[in-house]
């Protein structure tokens, strides 16, 4: 088991005890039989670090399918973000701008969309601020695409609600 504690925009506080072998029913206390749209998570994102997933292990993404395939059975929109591409691929650590144009994240990108089932369409690749001094437009433009996106998807989600 493991807890989450949520901060929400008004500074309340929820904490509520995560059980995988148990999911969340009605006579549970917390349990909110009438969510506000206030409640209600508006988007998932999964966020993976692409130097790292030849080591993902098949039952990380099995768990990865499962929370996706409950967030679909919900209707909750879901988008991957791909985080330190300039580590997983010497193309972009030589020049970010060439993100798009690498086979190998093409590639890592196509079979984490087939393990879990994220479409590639909705899968992100951004490079973190980890040593850079100064702004960079080239990192700040895949970063602002993939929020603006995560934004967008949240407000189908509402609107659609």
């Amino acid at each position: 088991m493991f807890s989450i504690q949520l901060s929400l925009l008004n500074s309340i506080y929820i904490h509520f005890q995560f059980n995988p072998v148990s999911p969340l029913s009605e006579g549970d206390p917390g349990y909110n039989s009438c969510p506000t749209l206030d409640d209600k998570v508006h988007i998932l994102v999964c966020v993976i670090p692409a130097d790292r997933l030849s080591v993902l292990s098949e039952e990380v993404k099995q768990k990865i399918r499962d929370i996706r395939e409950a967030a679909s059975d919900l209707g909750i929109p879901q988008l991957a973000l791909f985080t330190k591409i300039d580590q997983a691929c010497s193309v972009t650590e030589s020049d970010i701008k060439n993100v798009y144009k690498s086979k190998y994240l093409k590639k890592q990108m196509e079979d984490f969309s087939a393990d879990v089932g994220v479409p590639m369409n909705c899968i992100f690749p951004v490079k973190n601020y980890h040593s850079e001094i100064h702004m960079n437009d080239d990192i700040d433009s895949l970063i602002l695409s993939a929020l603006r996106q995560m934004v967008d998807f949240g407000d189908d989600f509402v609107n659609m609600s």
